[in-house]
């Protein structure tokens, strides 16, 4: 159970973790221990060293585990399990060339699977924007023929995802594909930390047209009412093509993704990811 937790605890920098996805790309970042989940000092416990509960913490489209957004994410759910966060393939310190959500649920079941092999359990993946695709769609084709995935997470969490492609009813998207259409996007992009690979020739499946496959992994959508990229309309898409399996947060004032997740809701998940996992326990 959780108890009584420090609203400012110690950032623990992590262990450098390397990985190779099935197609060949080495991943880079870390692992954060869990800490002080029992209500003790900050920083003065570390749990589950070796195993335990973890969270797979999926960035969004040009941040990495680097990037402040991101890390605070990741100290906040380390107070409550150990967090694995890897920087998807063109950003940060990874290899590859980023595919904007397609070839990304390699690196997630990479993610998934190298946790399991650690002992870690349950795995609770957290996705946010396009990491937040990137853990629907993963959920959605893990372990189907053909996929390339293999290692099914037991909890999933979608923060500001979009439902569908080619999404430009907003100026921050209209960004993003000018920056993914235009000549010099692939120079921008790496002014802003990503590496792009070529346009798609083949439109991967959307959220929107594989979250009803996810059907026995407990799904959270949470959504904010000020997210500038992607409207909760989105959400509530998914929530009507889950055929009611997922559970749906929208959050009163909430900006998008990363930036826009304070402490309490990032607390708020790791308790519904927590009771999920361990029915029993009284949080």
């Amino acid at each position: 159970m959780f108890g009584p937790r420090t609203r400012a605890p110690l950032a623990d920098p992590g262990r450098p973790l390397t990985v190779t996805t099935s197609d060949g790309v080495t991943l880079r970042g870390l692992r954060v221990p869990c800490r002080d989940t029992f209500g003790l000092d900050a920083g003065t416990h570390v749990r589950n060293e070796g195993a335990g509960p973890v969270f797979v913490v999926c960035h969004g489209f040009t941040n990495s585990t680097a990037k402040p957004s991101t890390r605070a994410v990741i100290d906040l759910l380390a107070g409550f399990e150990t967090v694995v966060a890897l920087d998807f393939r063109g950003h940060g310190r990874s290899g590859g060339l980023a595919s904007v959500g397609r070839d990304e649920i390699l690196d997630l079941d990479a993610a998934v699977g190298w946790a399991r092999s650690e002992g870690h359990g349950p795995v609770h993946v957290v996705g946010f924007s396009m990491g937040a695709s990137v853990a629907l769609r993963h959920a959605a084709l893990a372990g189907r023929t053909g996929e390339g995935v293999h290692h099914l997470p037991d909890t999933v969490v979608s923060v500001s995802s979009p439902s569908r492609w080619y999404i430009r009813d907003s100026a921050p998207m209209r960004r993003v594909h000018w920056l993914l259409e235009h000549p010099l996007g692939p120079t921008v992009g790496r002014l802003l930390g990503v590496r792009l690979g070529e346009a798609w020739t083949d439109i991967p499946g959307t959220p929107l047209e594989l979250i009803e496959r996810i059907d026995s992994t407990p799904l959270l959508l949470v959504h904010g009412t000020a997210d500038h990229y992607f409207s909760p309309a989105h959400a509530l898409a998914l929530k009507a093509a889950s055929a009611g399996h997922a559970e749906l947060w929208i959050e009163d004032g909430m900006a998008h993704a990363e930036s826009g997740s304070g402490p309490d809701l990032i607390e708020r998940i790791a308790r519904w990811a927590h009771a999920l996992s361990a029915p029993s326990a009284a949080v």
